[in-house]
């Protein structure tokens, strides 16, 4: 009896090891163009036009079932936009930084490939942001290096394992350091781009 229950539970093991490992864990790599800007309160007279970007990283996808996934990411960002304002004239915004997503993800097939919806959170951190003219914004302590938000993605991957997809994410912490009391900056992103899973 307790060799049978021996077998036994060493054959669902590793079967269960062989449907984790084998077949439901998968990677890839991610590249897109990103537009950014702040959602702006109280700051009357600032306007913020959207600029080109660019996101690349990696994946790693978990398909519980045939129908749902968990995708954590690691994307490194260049995000740009512009500062308008009434009495300080133009400048440019440029940020480069990185945020670790994790989406729940729907899947449902679709022809020859397979459809996706996700959504989770997300939590980042700046390398760098700066305006011209200006300066260094971490240095000079105006805004803040840790954010953490929220996206959305949609889209579909073919059967070659390439996907298109597009997705939006929002800040959920003021970026600004200096004058947070007086004004709210959050940051907003969509993107599109291409996506392969090994």
């Amino acid at each position: 009896m307790k060799k049978v229950l021996i077998i036994s539970l060493a054959a669902m093991f590793t079967m269960g090891s062989t449907s984790v490992y084998g077949q439901q864990l998968s990677g890839g790599v991610k590249a897109e163009a990103n537009l950014s800007n702040f959602i702006r309160s109280d700051l009357d007279g600032l306007d913020n036009p959207m600029r080109v970007g660019a996101s690349v990283g990696g994946f790693m996808k978990w398909d519980v079932t045939s129908h749902f996934a968990l995708q954590p990411e690691v994307m490194f960002h260049f995000k740009a936009s512009k500062f308008k304002d009434e009495t300080a004239g133009k400048s440019s915004y440029e940020y480069y930084g990185m945020e670790i997503p994790v989406y729940v993800v729907g899947q449902m097939q679709l022809g020859s490939g397979r459809g996706y919806v996700g959504a989770g959170p997300y939590v980042g951190y700046g390398f760098s942001a700066k305006t011209y003219p200006g300066g260094n914004l971490y240095s000079s302590d105006t805004h803040q290096r840790w954010d953490f938000g929220a996206g959305v993605m949609v889209g579909y991957e073919f059967c070659n394992r390439i996907a298109v997809n597009a997705g939006y994410r929002i800040g959920f912490i003021d970026a600004l350091n200096a004058a947070k009391d007086d004004a709210t900056m959050l940051p907003q992103s969509v993107s599109l781009g291409l996506a392969y899973r090994f």
